[in-house]
């Protein structure tokens, strides 16, 4: 009886372990570039978005961290309309989205090869939850060029949101910019 007990200790032990493991599994990065000065007013800052810097070096990523029941996440803030900060129409559905409308952009890794478009998560943060769409990606694998409004590329961690997911957190609007959050799947 002794034995079977410390075997089933030690296996769920190992499973503990394994899931820490999985949960400290980070992606490596995927390469680099080098920012370009963007032409005169081709990048729009709307959002108080960085615009790339001639010469500085940029990482990038085709990977982020493992999705999980309670994945951590930088919260940006992103406009989805016509002009806005976030260029051109989303991927998922080759249209504009009002900013009063709940939807984000994920990270190159989350967004999946669109394996989430027009599909919702559910984002926690500041003591509140909101549900929004997936309508586009926040691209981690490339930046500094006109497809990209001039803007570095996303970082592996990143869900860029509309201003009615920050008004539906509760954040006062002069914190809109970075927060950290955790999403899952809806």
């Amino acid at each position: 009886m002794k034995q079977q007990s410390i075997l089933v200790f030690s296996c769920f032990l190992l499973i503990g372990i394994s899931c820490v493991s999985a949960e400290a599994l980070s992606c490596s990065p995927s390469g680099k570039i080098i920012g370009k000065k963007p032409p005169p007013n081709q990048c729009n800052q709307e959002n108080n978005s960085d615009c790339c810097k001639q010469g500085k070096i940029y990482t990038t990523y085709k990977c982020s961290p493992p999705v999980t029941g309670h994945t951590k996440a930088t919260l940006t803030i992103n406009s989805f309309e016509k002009g806005g900060d976030g260029g051109g129409p989303s991927e998922c559905d080759n249209q504009y989205h009002s900013d009063d409308t709940p939807v984000v952009a994920l990270s190159t890794g989350w967004f999946n090869n669109e394996s989430r478009c027009l599909k919702y998560i559910t984002i926690y943060g500041n003591g509140r939850s909101v549900k929004a769409m997936v309508v586009d990606e926040c691209d981690s694998t490339m930046g500094c060029d006109s497809d990209h409004d001039y803007q570095p590329p996303c970082r592996n961690n990143d869900v860029d949101a509309s201003k009615a997911v920050w008004k539906a957190l509760g954040v006062p609007e002069s914190d809109w910019g970075e927060l950290d959050i955790y999403w899952t799947d809806a």
